[in-house]
């Protein structure tokens, strides 16, 4: 077993969610439906499947998994660290995925941050081991491959509760450890430990506020939809009864449009998707002029919650701290749409969880915004939700398979689907495995509670992928152990 320093940072690291409560301190809302008594493993495989392997790796687990549809481990790599995002198997064959560095000396406790990315050829040698980890910035939940080789990664970075004020944020909204807004890092890998940024893009240059007329960035956010409220976002809750949250966005997913050149982003703490250019400099990425889209580093779209530009009402939230937005690919059924895996949707229902396909309203010349109104569309043209214990406020995925069926990660469970598009179940396994850090005294980790299978997001990959060609694929003869979970009394 690998070691974690501490026990607060265990705790801390276990999943990356934010906390669907109003109140400080408060747990969150499980939803009642976890059972440590139920059976693992695979569950259901229907004729409608479609072909390919499976990718995932625990939460606070430094081993990751690709498993075949009868749920047998065909293939494990081991890192010294705990998964800090999704893992991507590389077209040459290896595995890149972001760890949890405990040496971090960022000075909050945040689910997410990771620190470090680290990549494994397919015999599991690490052939790259990559620290972005300082006092003033720190790796935090995803990562995405470009078709160059280069890796986009999402970072925090520090602001003083000084420059927090100079920008506008409203005093009871600042934190003693300031403010750690996001940005989008390009590097460039220089193995075996090096990388290089070559290009990058920051929150903090794209704010407004209409707080304070003396302070910077004052506007009116309804008449600038393409810039961030520093003042809007849920409210800055902590796992610190009584202080404030510095944590500005929470971006837990970032995804790459070739075609557009284009990054899209998932924001559960403004409970929005955004879109921002790439294919600016990083000087114009600091700015609103440049690019292809000509918006500079601006919002070039953003959905789910248009109270956040002024320009709607509660009742026009749609996402609530959604994750793992991704491009619909060419050749897919509902190619160029977006699917968004929506945590917390709440309306008439109640509260439940659900998967959205929406088509962006998108030109060559950009994304469609009417005067005084909010970027379209006005609700999702697919949606899969069920009753049947799918509830899952935090951590989770989606994406869309060639056959059309969209696979589905019910992250706190470490349960995954494969729908069809009437909604039919067709593959449901839910993942044995579970934590193998151990504490300073090499005992297991304790207290970790019903989410002990927690899985931050699993990928189903092709079997025509580059990255299996003349690859050994017979389950291992030896398959990897079950650890059982500490049940709390």
């Amino acid at each position: 077993m690998r070691v974690i320093p501490a026990l607060t940072a265990v705790l801390f690291s276990l999943c990356c969610f934010v906390l669907p409560v109003a109140t400080l301190g408060q747990p969150p809302d499980l939803g009642g439906v976890f059972d440590l008594n139920e059976s693992r493993g695979l569950r259901l495989k229907a004729d409608e499947l479609g072909p390919g392997y499976v990718l995932f790796s625990p939460i606070l687990s430094g081993t990751t998994y690709l498993i075949n549809m009868d749920g047998q481990v065909v293939n494990t790599w081991e890192s010294d660290y705990a998964e800090a995002s999704a893992a991507y198997l590389l077209d040459k064959g290896n595995l890149l995925r972001g760890g949890r560095d405990p040496s971090s000396s960022v000075s909050f406790n945040e689910p997410g941050g990771g620190g470090r990315i680290q990549e494994f050829s397919w015999e599991g040698a690490l052939v790259w081991d990559f620290s972005f980890n300082t006092e003033t910035h720190l790796l935090h939940h995803d990562i995405e491959v470009l078709p160059s080789g280069n890796v986009l990664a999402i970072s925090w970075e520090f602001k003083s509760a000084e420059e927090a004020r100079q920008a506008g944020r409203r005093p009871e909204l600042i934190s003693q450890q300031g403010l750690w807004p996001d940005m989008i890092l390009e590097f460039q890998p220089e193995p075996p430990n090096g990388a290089r940024i070559v290009w990058e893009w920051h929150a903090w240059d794209h704010l407004v506020q209409d707080f304070d007329p003396s302070s910077d960035n004052y506007g009116n956010p309804a008449e600038l939809p393409g810039r961030i409220d520093i003042n809007r976002g849920r409210p800055p809750i902590t796992f610190e009864p009584g202080t404030l949250n510095p944590n500005l966005m929470h971006t837990n997913a970032v995804e790459y449009n070739a075609e557009l050149d284009q990054i899209l982003l998932s924001v559960p703490n403004f409970s929005e998707i955004w879109i921002i250019d790439h294919s600016t400099t990083t000087e114009e990425a600091s700015g609103h002029m440049g690019g292809r889209w000509n918006k500079g580093g601006g919002l070039l779209y953003r959905w789910g919650n248009p109270q956040n530009y002024g320009r709607g009402d509660q009742k026009t939230q749609l996402l609530g701290e959604q994750h793992d937005p991704r491009w619909i690919p060419e050749g897919f059924p509902g190619a160029g749409h977006i699917l968004i895996f929506n945590n917390n949707d709440f309306g008439s229902w109640g509260l439940r969880t659900s998967v959205f396909e929406i088509i962006p309203p998108i030109t060559d010349h950009g994304y469609i915004l009417e005067n005084g109104r909010s970027f379209g569309p006005d609700g999702p043209v697919w949606t899969y939700n069920t009753v049947d214990s799918f509830r899952a406020p935090f951590i989770s995925g989606a994406h869309r398979i060639q056959n059309g069926n969209t696979f589905i990660t019910s992250g706190p469970r470490g349960r995954f689907l494969e729908v069809t598009s009437a909604g039919e179940i067709v593959w449901d396994y839910w993942s044995p495995y579970s934590p193998n850090i151990a504490m300073p005294d090499d005992s297991t980790a304790p207290g970790l509670g019903p989410d002990i299978h927690s899985v931050f997001r699993a990928t189903k990959i092709p079997p025509n992928h580059p990255g299996l060609t003349g690859r050994e694929l017979r389950p291992l003869e030896r398959q990897p152990k079950v650890a059982l979970p500490r049940i709390p009394e």
